[in-house]
């Protein structure tokens, strides 16, 4: 029987195949699968902390809330007594499968890095932020821009980068 120990939300969960699990509330909608951080694959030998090329899958059943929680607080002799209450969100989660992932996936997009470093972007533009962008666009080449203008429009669609480098390409086309 093998198991993993997953990392969600900064807490660590032992889990097995089709297990179920109350976490906190997930970015990932009903229904939807996602792969959570491995930390470590056991079973019937030595357990594997750095395992390669294996992946856990989760389904998240649904959003729940958790049980009502009520806080009170009293001082005596003063008349002061404050009541509060609090539900936890959290996200009802289903462990599909855990096993060799598709290598495929992880390969793609180190792929497609050097065809956009070749098509002309600038050094590191993948993982820019758009105030970086905006600041570096004056000091880029036409070609970069419109480059980086077709990247962020076929793939990341970034507003706030999308304008900058428009207006930045209108700047460098009307200099001549």
């Amino acid at each position: 029987m093998s198991y993993a120990i997953i990392s969600l939300g900064g807490k660590q969960f032992r889990v097995q195949e089709g297990q179920r699990l109350l976490v906190d509330r997930l970015s990932t909608d009903e229904g939807k699968t996602f792969t959570p951080e491995l930390l470590l694959l056991g079973g019937d030998g030595a357990p594997d902390l750095s395992p390669k090329g294996v992946t856990v899958t989760a389904r998240v059943v649904q959003h729940v809330k958790g049980d009502k929680i009520r806080i009170g607080k009293y001082r005596p002799k003063s008349g002061y007594k404050r009541h509060n209450g609090f539900r936890a969100s959290l996200s009802q989660i289903e462990i599909e499968s855990i096993g060799k992932g598709s290598s495929s996936a992880k390969a793609k997009p180190a792929e497609e890095k050097p065809k956009a470093a070749a098509a002309g972007l600038p050094k590191g533009y993948e993982d820019m932020t758009v105030a970086e962008i905006a600041g570096g666009a004056p000091k880029w080449k036409l070609s970069a821009l419109e480059a980086a203008l077709a990247y962020e429009q076929a793939h990341a669609k970034r507003k706030g980068a999308v304008a900058a480098l428009e207006s930045e390409i209108t700047l460098k086309k009307e200099a001549g």
